[in-house]
């Protein structure tokens, strides 16, 4: 039989371990940090600078802040309105409208483009030649490719006599281009986007061109106008009034 251990005197003992939950049930806690360093981390959370932290740095009056807060936001906005701007397609001016053209009358001073994107003086398409110019209410339509195929199946006997033809439409010039390639149509395309000459001719009505055509001998002067004209009359009525005055 092992030998019996003696009896520990509870005197020689070690004391007993206490856990954290008894040291809190019992009231013992760790030591509070003075409030002056609460109130200091708290207001460097905050983001404010004590003035006795960093040297040289002097703590700034209400005031003072308002105005950067305004300067910024005035930069801001700033900002914003230029980018707002450069959003912005410019918007052209209305062209100044040009005085009515009746026979008699000459071709007014007007630059329009053509179908390949160029310079067309209006004033001086006729200084060598007569000059017939049926309009179109739209390109590539098929009442209108009837009347622009009428003119390029008998263009040579326009500029037998003396003539050169023009289609003068509102379309762009990229339309015309396109319309042209595709019907063939020999001769030159002007672009008037803003009716402006259209308009003055008397076919411009409610955003709209009228079908016609207006004959201008050399020089320039208007001597006949077909107002409103049927797609397939327009060429022979044209033509048939050339021949009734003779070749310039």
């Amino acid at each position: 039989m092992p030998p019996r251990k003696a009896p520990v005197d509870p005197a020689d003992a070690p004391p007993p371990r206490r856990s954290s939950r008894i040291s809190a049930q019992t009231g013992e806690t760790k030591a509070t940090p003075p409030a002056a360093a609460v109130e200091k981390n708290t207001a460097r959370k905050r983001g404010a600078v004590d003035p006795g932290d960093r040297e040289g740095v002097v703590p700034q009056d209400e005031s003072t802040l308002k105005s950067k807060k305004k300067a910024k936001s005035t930069a801001k906005e700033a900002v914003q309105e230029a980018e707002e701007d450069e959003g912005e397609e410019a918007v052209e001016p209305e062209p100044e409208p040009l005085a009515p053209i009746d026979v008699g009358d000459t071709l007014p001073s007007l630059t329009l483009k053509n179908e390949k994107d160029e310079d067309v003086q209006v004033a001086e398409i006729a200084a060598q030649k007569g000059v017939v110019l049926f309009l179109v209410p739209k390109a590539d339509t098929p009442g209108c490719t009837n009347q622009a195929c009428g003119f390029r199946d008998i263009y040579q006997e326009f500029t037998d006599l003396g003539y050169d033809v023009y289609c003068l439409s509102a379309d762009t010039p990229a339309a015309q281009t396109k319309w042209q390639t595709k019907k063939e149509l020999p001769y030159h395309l002007l672009s008037d986007g803003k009716r402006v000459l259209i308009s003055a001719l008397g076919a411009g009505e409610g955003g709209k061109t009228k079908r016609s055509h207006f004959v201008f001998e050399k020089g320039g002067k208007l001597v006949d106008k077909k107002i409103p004209v049927k797609p397939v009359d327009s060429p022979k009525l044209a033509l048939e009034f050339i021949k009734s005055q003779g070749s310039n």
